[in-house]
């Protein structure tokens, strides 16, 4: 199978082979990715996405026969379609400051309970349903809204839907109802008919149209909905061993820190919290909050390059172990880490504002933001614990943090449990282990799914040590009150 599977800043497509106590997975093209400012407003090349797919699969195919082909991408991003199909536009980044001020307009009109009533979701200012308001205009020219995994979907079946998993992340979707929320869409403005059909992960989506498919030189192959959401396949590929209490975090530009339920948590706590309910493979729940993740490391990393320094990861975070442990802590989910920037210059000013020294140095700077990182992992990890009335023994990252050796030791100190690192390709993984599902693989459920990949791919365990995070945490809060 071909498992296209993009990230925010990395696309990749992956050959996956399943059947007789085998998993694997062999990477036949990476491509980056990432937003493209033009005219003021931040776009994602999506035709430029299309045409590294397409190389992909071809690729794929040449390598051995597919059975078929899925696609899982981030969250939130869409195209718009007119009346005949077309694109209106290219899809704007999440990270666009086109939002900034929507959700306390919403408000105005439907309170944040209610809207956490009916969706489940977590208030952040890139939800689809503030991206829609902010383009007001090309709404009276739409006909349908199709997310980046069914856009593309689509231009490779000519077949309209959108996959549960990610449609849950919109703010449109009725996680109870498994359903859109259209009365909801109606009262804020946004046309119910652009909202379409909803479809499960498994399902097949349809063929590859009769020109694609000549293009490629190969079958019509079918193309499965798979857990569209990158983060909903990753928990799907999260080896965890029946009846442990786990959580997971789905490390990479954003840390996905939750747990897995099997109904929507909707209480005032969990509101306040700024959780969310978002759906899962075979109908779970992942309950969540975004933490801003390695993003911040990466932007980090690109100033200093832009600034003529060289470096290399492996030889910051060198010096980031040894640097002093916990010397300064920020807030990593602030507003100001969100948007593309100088981060080294963005921890410093937070630094001062919480009456902390600055770092100094570059291994000062790298550890600020790891240990920043695992304490954001510790208050997640705990206080999604305590909203749902769990205890959690371990914790599982999944994604390219599991990579990340001193990220996943720190989060073990910090959690005060153990953390089991791996699989890197998670969302991969996921993607080929419901394809191949829904291509007549013995894997009924997401335990059988889970002891495959526990079986098969590479795990490191990481055992906590004693440190300071507590007083680390309080001073954090006490600096930021």
């Amino acid at each position: 199978m071909a498992a296209v599977d993009l990230g925010a800043s990395s696309g990749r497509v992956m050959a996956g082979s399943v059947g007789d106590g085998r998993l694997s997975l062999e990477e036949v093209l990476r491509f980056p990715n990432g937003g493209v400012r033009a005219g003021g407003t931040l776009y994602w090349d999506v035709l430029g996405i299309h045409r590294e797919l397409l190389t992909g699969i071809r690729r794929a195919h040449e390598g051995g026969a597919l059975a078929g082909i899925g696609i899982d991408s981030w969250a939130v991003d869409y195209g718009l379609l007119d009346a005949r199909g077309r694109l209106l536009g290219n899809p704007v980044h999440y990270r666009d400051t086109r939002t900034d001020g929507l959700p306390a307009r919403v408000a105005r009109t439907v309170s944040d309970r209610e809207l956490f009533e009916v969706t489940g979701l977590q208030r952040l200012p890139f939800n689809t349903l503030y991206q829609l308001l902010a383009e007001e205009q090309r709404l009276a020219s739409a006909e349908t809204l199709l997310l980046i995994p069914d856009l593309l979907a689509y231009w490779l079946t000519g077949e309209v839907g959108a996959e549960r998993t990610n449609a849950s992340t919109t703010q449109l979707y009725d996680p109870r109802a498994r359903d859109w929320a259209k009365a909801l869409a109606e009262r804020v403005g946004i046309p119910a008919r652009l909202l379409p059909p909803l479809r499960d992960a498994g399902e097949r989506i349809g063929t590859l149209l009769p020109d694609t498919a000549e293009e490629l030189a190969m079958p019509s192959l079918p193309v499965v909905a798979v857990g569209s959401h990158d983060t909903a396949s990753a928990v799907a590929a999260v080896p965890a061993e029946p009846g442990t209490n786990f959580a997971y975090i789905s490390s990479g530009t954003w840390s996905l820190a939750g747990v897995e339920l099997t109904e929507p948590e909707l209480g005032d706590a969990a509101l306040a919290a700024n959780f969310t309910n978002e759906g899962g493979v075979d109908g779970t729940i992942r309950f969540l909050r975004n933490v801003m993740g390695l993003w911040v490391l990466t932007e980090t990393l690109r100033t200093l390059a832009a600034r003529g320094e060289q470096p290399e990861l492996a030889e910051v975070l060198a010096e980031a172990e040894a640097a002093p442990a916990l010397g300064a802590v920020v807030d990593l989910d602030a507003p100001a880490f969100l948007p593309p920037g100088d981060m080294p210059e963005r921890i410093a000013a937070a630094c001062r504002d919480t009456g902390q020294r600055p770092p100094r140095t570059r291994g000062e700077l790298v550890r600020c933001i790891v240990d920043s990182l695992a304490l954001a992992h510790r208050r997640t990890v705990r206080l999604a614990a305590r909203l749902t009335g769990r205890t959690v023994d371990v914790v599982h990252v999944v994604g390219g943090g599991a990579r990340n050796a001193l990220l996943c030791q720190l989060t073990a100190d910090a959690c005060e449990v153990p953390v089991l690192a791996g699989p890197v390709e998670a969302a991969a993984l996921g993607n080929v282990l419901v394809q191949a599902r829904a291509l007549g693989a013995d894997l009924p459920d997401l335990a059988a799914m889970r002891d495959l990949v526990r079986r098969t791919q590479p795990l490191r365990r990481y055992l906590p040590r004693d440190g300071d995070w507590a007083a680390a945490e309080a001073r954090l809060a006490i600096a930021s009150a």
